[in-house]
């Protein structure tokens, strides 16, 4: 397994020198697949995916969570979301739980699922140790600061974009 370094410099130095985009989006993206990679490939012996990982920990945290719920702790979109949830609930490791409004679905750890995160967690914390080991807290510290105004940044335009064309949906259709 190469180290992070080694991935990133390999895409910045030599023959891919370069390969790191100008444009944020797709630079994010890269940087979090070899990320995402170097996760799973850590939690590999706990049967976890990272996106797995992630789940089960959020809705221990919450106790019991909703798909909207989670979409907000995770950022994750509502197709993807089900997906996962439906693999972990095939898996026993979620189950629905009881909510006073019928229509809105909410999952709960089993106790599967519960010894599974208990499994994994030091898989992830290994994961987590090589990251800010190669990286350094405080670098992460500052990226993560970075990182945050940039979500809110994207999220507040994207809602902005989502109301203009609410706004713009409602007027009359013109065909020329």
């Amino acid at each position: 397994m190469m180290s992070m370094s080694r991935q990133l410099t390999k895409q910045t130095t030599g023959q891919y020198r370069g390969r790191l985009s100008p444009c944020v989006c797709n630079t994010l993206r890269m940087v979090s697949r070899v990320v995402t990679q170097l996760y799973d490939d850590c939690l590999r012996p706990s049967g976890l995916r990272v996106t797995q990982f992630s789940i089960l920990a959020a809705i221990a945290r919450l106790g019991e969570a909703s798909l909207k719920q989670l979409e907000d702790e995770l950022a994750i979109d509502q197709t993807t979301l089900t997906r996962s949830l439906a693999l972990l609930e095939r898996d026993s490791l979620l189950e629905r739980a009881p909510h006073p409004d019928g229509r809105i679905k909410a999952m709960r750890l089993t106790s599967k699922g519960g010894r599974a995160l208990e499994v994994a967690r030091p898989f992830w914390a290994q994961a987590q140790g090589k990251v800010l080991r190669e990286l350094g807290t405080k670098a992460w510290v500052d990226a993560q600061r970075q990182l945050t105004r940039l979500h809110h940044v994207a999220v507040k335009k994207r809602q902005r974009g989502r109301e203009g064309r609410r706004v713009h949906s409602k007027g009359p259709r013109v065909v020329g």
